[in-house]
């Protein structure tokens, strides 16, 4: 069946239970029938997975989909093991655990709580499943804390880790998990999935679909958002003039105000509920002075608030850089004679113009520039003096 088709009679398929719990996973059939595989035989299942596969290609759908299947017992029956699977695949499953880090890294502490309820028997599934998305954000020492609940799990636990790619996992991880890749899914298939979630228009949603570069998380938010396309195409065009150290620094300021704004309307409401909720259940009522016995507490929650929209900033600032790269790719493209493959076709006669004022090696530069300043800000460089120092690459062809 055509994918896209496929994801049309998810919603009837999962309302029924006839799709569960596999109803949400788009475009990753051989992926599907080798976990369908695994969770169906306990003789030949592995313990510890790793999938991977690039931003917006479903890992964590199909993780918690490959949970649900592994932690309901067919045996039960119908309308039992589908309610199993719904419980799971909603995350209030007692035998799912899952972590998704909202911060920079994933701490030690997250990871010894992961693996202290390894260890605890299910309670009431066939298996106990711990999910770990965003492997990848695991330092070496975090990594370590892993290895023998890894190596050595309980019979009856299941980890699956989630990264885009193995590479992103130390040696030591990747030699004690089988690792499942995903496909990338076709421009056109993306856009024609969009275009029926949300309804948009066909030529949006195949815009968009290209400028998320198959990121079908991103592709939705361009094709609904139309502040969000505005403002990615002005950055790439503001990008495209700059010319010295006054333009670079003017540029890049933007970019990390626009960031800051996003984040902010991303988190603000979010905080503020967060608060709210905590201090009713301390029962302090609201406007009141918070008792020094429980500062600690509100402390602990705005540090990890500023952490999230630490994070979320950050994101948004490599998403900035994604678009950068994809638009000095496409200049590349036109360098060596292909126009068919271009993702920014809105930009064609100003990339046409830079693909014939500069060489090759010079697009080249700053390409590497963006992918060392994408690592840079991994490794917490200030995000304006990174900005302001890969334009300046932009607008010299060197390197500062």
């Amino acid at each position: 069946m055509d994918p896209v088709a496929a994801v049309a009679e998810t919603a009837g398929a999962v309302a029924d239970g006839s799709d569960l719990p596999w109803g949400a996973v788009w475009g990753q059939e051989e992926a599907v029938r080798a976990l369908q595989d695994a969770a169906s035989d306990p003789a030949s299942l592995t313990h510890a997975w790793l999938i991977t596969g690039p931003p917006g290609s479903g890992r964590s759908t199909l993780a918690h989909a490959f949970a649900a299947a592994l932690i309901a017992d067919p045996a039960e029956g119908g309308e039992r093991s589908q309610q199993t699977m719904r419980q799971v695949l909603a995350g209030t499953h007692p035998d799912l655990t899952a972590l998704r880090t909202e911060g920079v890294i994933i701490s030690i502490k997250d990871a010894r709580a992961l693996v202290e309820r390894s260890y605890f028997s299910p309670s009431l599934g066939r298996y106990r499943v711990i999910v770990m998305e965003d492997a990848d954000r695991m330092a070496e020492r975090t990594s370590n804390v892993l290895l023998k609940a890894l190596e050595e799990p309980p019979e009856r636990t299941v980890w699956v880790l989630c990264a885009p790619s193995d590479a992103d996992l130390l040696p030591t991880i990747r030699s004690r998990v089988r690792t499942l890749r995903l496909r990338e899914p076709d421009i056109d298939d993306v856009a024609r999935l969009i275009a029926q979630r949300t309804g948009a228009d066909p030529a949006v949603a195949e815009q968009s679909a290209r400028h998320a570069q198959r990121h079908i998380g991103m592709a939705q938010r361009l094709a609904t958002d139309a502040a969000a396309r505005a403002r990615r195409d002005s950055t790439l065009r503001a990008v495209l003039r700059v010319r010295g150290v006054g333009d670079a620094v003017e540029v890049a300021g933007a970019i990390v105000a626009a960031a800051t704004d996003d984040a902010k309307s991303l988190t603000a409401e979010r905080d503020e509920a967060e608060r709210s909720g905590l201090l009713r259940t301390l029962g302090i009522a609201e406007g009141a002075a918070v008792p020094p016995a429980v500062r600690s507490q509100l402390s602990a929650l705005e540090d990890e608030q500023k952490r999230r929209a630490t994070r979320s900033l950050r994101d948004g600032i490599d998403r900035v850089l994604t678009d950068l790269e994809s638009m000095f790719r496409d200049v590349l493209m036109l360098q060596f004679g292909r126009d068919d493959v271009l993702i920014n076709r809105e930009l064609e006669p100003d990339l046409r113009g830079l693909a014939t004022a500069w060489s090759p090696e010079r697009t080249l530069t700053v390409v590497d520039r963006i992918a060392q300043t994408r690592e840079n800000l991994e490794l917490n460089a200030a995000p304006t003096l990174a900005l302001e120092s890969m334009l300046v690459t932009v607008a010299s062809g060197r390197i500062p």
